[in-house]
């Protein structure tokens, strides 16, 4: 799926696309609210592609009172989602889940205290994903649509995907992921330059925040909820130190162990099944390692945050400072258990917000 999404004005964006049919028909009000928005200067986020416009996505703070039909919810800072919609082709597809990514990566770095979004009932694919990332229905409004809010002070750890992009303050411990450079920046793409986060993060989130990670692993440690940071393992000639680094960090949603001593414990449909599409590995490769590796885990992620090129986190540093494997030591770095204090050393290093990822 080439393409990405990118930040464009209103004024850029051609109304009388195709891609905008079925709102104009939904929301009557659409063509005037779209043109006020480009005379205002304002921007959304959109996908595109070779056929044209794939998503769209219109953002606003407010602070005021929000009326439902059987209660008033009083008035807060929050986010709006003015308008999320995907084109037809898409739906059912990693798009929207990337969407809802980007939309509650910029609700984090707003730090305003709510954020909402109306859809109408019949929209059972939106509802789905609202619900799945954390939303709850907080009842209709006069239009007859559901309004379906989240709030930081209620953020809910129960499933790593509702408290998405929110670290829960009560995880017990973290660890490394060792990823080989080539599979790394396909799995993980990073940016080379520190000031681009936001534009890889976009690029990133087309192919949505779920990730799957395959490892030879006879035992992990690994548990659901838990934050993990994504090693990438240098394979140069020279320089490792310096050049394996942290790039990401991620949180756990699944561990499903494959074969042990070359004992399947689950069938090969039932492994793809388990990495769908969020893998580097064609259906090929994934049989050649389901047939020949002794020990194989899948460890299922939702990719939380992002270090930047400039902020990485390298080996030297990790072993200065007791977080890495001593020297001459038998521990594989992907059996370190990390301490909460451990995982927010780690965070600070890579100039993560700690305060806007851990709420406490």
């Amino acid at each position: 799926m080439p393409g990405k999404f990118e930040r464009k004005l209103f004024s850029e964006i051609d109304l009388n696309d195709s891609f905008f049919d079925s709102l104009k028909h939904d929301y009557p009000e659409f063509i005037d609210w779209f043109r006020k928005k480009a005379i205002d200067g304002r921007d959304a986020l959109i996908f595109s592609d070779e056929l044209g416009l794939g998503a769209f996505i219109s953002l606003k703070p407010e602070n005021e009172e929000l009326p439902l039909k059987k209660l008033t919810v009083p008035m807060s800072p929050r986010l709006k989602i003015s308008t999320l919609y995907l084109a037809e082709r898409f739906r059912g597809q990693r798009l929207g889940e990337g969407a809802m990514g980007l939309i509650l990566w910029e609700w984090q770095r707003s730090r305003l205290d709510e954020i909402y979004a109306t859809v109408f009932p019949d929209h059972d694919d939106v509802i789905q994903q609202f619900e799945r990332f954390g939303f709850a229905l907080l009842g209709h409004n006069d239009r007859g649509e559901c309004v379906y809010m989240r709030n930081r002070e209620n953020v809910d750890y129960s499933d790593p995907y509702k408290s998405f992009p929110f670290i829960s303050p009560s995880f017990k411990k973290g660890g490394y992921l060792i990823v080989e450079d080539a599979y790394h920046d396909t799995l993980f793409p990073y940016s080379e330059l520190k000031n681009t986060l936001q534009e890889q993060l976009e690029i990133d989130a087309a192919n949505g925040v779920s990730k799957a990670y395959i490892g030879n692993q006879w035992q992990t440690h690994y548990n659901v909820g838990e934050p993990v940071f994504i090693y990438r393992k240098y394979n140069g000639p020279r320089g490792k130190r310096f050049k394996s680094c942290l790039t990401s960090f991620c949180v756990v949603t699944g561990v499903i162990a494959v074969t042990r001593r070359k004992r399947h414990l689950i069938t090969f449909e039932q492994f793809c099944q388990a990495i769908s599409n969020k893998s580097v590995f064609s259906k090929s490769e994934l049989k050649n390692k389901y047939d020949n590796d002794p020990n194989l885990t899948v460890v299922q992620l939702l990719y939380y945050g992002y270090f930047g090129s400039g902020n990485n986190v390298n080996m030297d540093w990790l072993a200065t400072n007791g977080l890495w494997s001593p020297e001459g030591s038998n521990i594989y770095p992907a059996n370190i258990e990390l301490t909460p204090r451990q995982c927010a050393t780690i965070l600070r290093a890579g100039e993560v917000d700690i305060s806007n990822v851990i709420l406490n």
